[in-house]
């Protein structure tokens, strides 16, 4: 449903994006994650039709980004990194000019991701805060009820509880089929939401992979208990990567085989071995540095 091909666009000091490929099936939530000033707004901002790719091209369902562009961005669920509104308008007038746009009648949609984000859009855009900008900004993409939708870090500026019921409303159009490719921060969205995440690096693609199978290429860590403490010493002294003692308990890390970590665990009275879960913010940092990963 959506192709991104071999994209590049160079603004020059090694700043923009090189050679991005990857693409969305129909009915997959895909996760696009980057740190600030990778490239994911400037990708996105070509799959919406806003920039003209320099070389390489990229479609949403089968039709040219660029070429189809208004036609794109009128039936794409789209919500930008950072919101622009005509700061005199109310928020009712905003979401009023979409439907119009788009040719809505029926506007049930509208109202019930109203009651579910607990908004009234009566209001001044410009009295707004962060957080009711950004539900007006959810309300617009997803009222129309379409089948794609691109979203450019969706849940900035909400509060836990409206960050929960956005990752509700995903998993609902997860099950209705739709294709959702999310660019966002927030590593608990990506894990509840999404089964294949690309990770873009200084503008180019790291890895694309499902969320479990990045999670088993990189570093993993073990939890091992020993009988006393000066076991546990004697353990992480045996050229094992290990990151932290607390007691008789040693922390040790692990890049690919576990053949070591067994062998050493032979020689030991070891009475426990536990791998505590590693959430995908520790595996993304792998990919950037980090204290600790």
């Amino acid at each position: 449903m959506l192709n991104v091909s071999h994209l590049t666009r160079d603004y020059g000091q090694g700043r923009g994006i090189f050679d991005v490929d990857f693409s969305v099936e129909r009915g997959e939530v895909f996760g696009f994650l980057g740190p600030n000033g990778a490239g994911k707004t400037t990708t996105i901002r070509h799959l919406m039709g806003f920039l003209r790719p320099r070389r390489g091209n990229c479609t949403v369902a089968g039709k040219s980004c660029w070429q189809d562009r208004a036609e794109i961005q009128r039936d794409v669920g789209y919500i930008p990194g950072e919101m622009a509104f005509l700061e005199d308008m109310t928020g009712d007038g905003y979401l009023r000019f979409f439907a119009k746009y788009r040719g809505m009648s029926d506007t049930g949609r509208q109202q019930e991701l109203l009651r579910r984000f607990e908004l009234d859009p009566k209001g001044k855009l410009k009295k707004m805060s962060k957080g009711m900008k950004q539900k007006i900004g959810i309300v617009a993409a997803f009222m129309h009820d379409p089948g794609v939708l691109v979203l450019d870090e969706p849940t900035s500026g909400l509060d836990p509880l409206m960050q929960n019921r956005f990752i509700e409303l995903i998993l609902e159009e997860k099950e209705r089929g739709k294709t959702i490719l999310m660019s966002s921060h927030m590593f608990e969205e990506v894990e509840r939401t999404c089964h294949r995440i690309a990770i873009i690096r200084e503008g180019r693609i790291v890895t694309v992979d499902s969320v479990d199978a990045i999670k088993m290429k990189q570093h993993r860590r073990y939890v091992v208990t020993l009988r006393t403490e000066d076991e546990a010493r004697q353990f992480a002294e045996t050229g094992l990567t290990v990151e932290r003692t607390e007691g008789t308990k040693v922390t040790v890390r692990v890049q690919s085989s576990l053949r070591d970590l067994i062998g050493r665990m032979y020689e030991f009275d070891v009475v426990n071995l536990s791998a505590p879960t590693q959430s995908l913010e520790e595996i993304f940092l792998q990919y950037y540095g980090g204290n600790g990963v």
